[in-house]
């Protein structure tokens, strides 16, 4: 497990990195590395470029960037690593809960209130761990959980990854054929792809028809006729899990 540290006045920095410490040695079954930065640019440009987390430890003020442009950031990339924010002001505690933040901790922190965030922490981490769909974009490599995802098109040769809440990212031109591209995730049982350009997520299904399925989005996917009955059968079967 991977904690990060971000906070821009070396004395708090050190300050967490003792509780860290003191919480590492309270168990003899807790174990994770820690990154720290001083910089809360160079954390943002490392999380653009597809560098995940479990767990983000954040002041809120910070020059440059403060801790909500983190989260932000954290969230659009399709992490769903938790957020403890540590800070001198209780005035942004209501927008921390717009990225989901686990803790709002005012300091100077408690070692009992940071060893109850950190035990809440690791408790969602082993819950909620998720597989992440990877996407080469011209921004940098974006990781999404594959929960977010709605479906995949392959659209002269990019990779077009439509997401529950609306957003599409798109990758840069792949060299790989589509097949190979999507291999891992289209082993989850949740995806199925329906078409030699379409992998959808069986979650997000609407109704299935005779050449389509029409997706929560409204979008309709169009089903090969050499899969039709495959996909039906995976997705009544699907349908039956579900419901058992």
């Amino acid at each position: 497990m991977k904690v990060v540290v971000c906070d821009d006045c070396i004395e708090d920095l050190q300050t967490i990195e003792i509780l860290l410490e003191q919480y590492k040695e309270s168990a003899s079954d807790i174990s994770f590395t820690v990154e720290k930065y001083l910089d809360a640019t160079v954390l943002y440009n490392k999380i653009l470029a597809g560098r995940q987390a479990d767990i983000y430890i954040l002041d809120m003020i910070m020059s440059d960037r403060t801790g909500l442009d983190i989260g932000s950031l954290i969230r659009k990339a399709g992490s769903d690593g938790v957020i403890i924010y540590i800070t001198s002001s209780d005035d942004y505690a209501l927008e921390a809960y717009g990225v989901h933040a686990a803790r709002y901790l005012l300091k100077p922190v408690s070692a009992e209130n940071f060893f109850e965030a950190m035990n809440f922490a690791r408790s969602y981490t082993r819950i909620h761990k998720e597989h992440l769909f990877l996407v080469k974009t011209r921004e940098g490599t974006l990781s999404v959980s594959y929960s977010r995802i709605e479906y995949i098109e392959n659209y002269s040769r990019t990779l077009n990854v439509y997401l529950n809440d609306g957003e599409n990212i798109r990758s840069i031109f792949i060299r790989k054929s589509f097949d190979e591209e999507i291999r891992e995730i289209a082993g989850d049982k949740s995806f199925l792809q329906v078409h030699k350009s379409f992998l959808i997520n069986m979650k997000y299904v609407k109704k299935l028809e005779q050449s389509e399925i029409v997706m929560e989005s409204g979008k309709r996917i169009p089903v090969s006729k050499t899969r039709a009955t495959d996909v039906k059968r995976t997705y009544l079967q699907f349908l039956s899990a579900c419901y058992q």
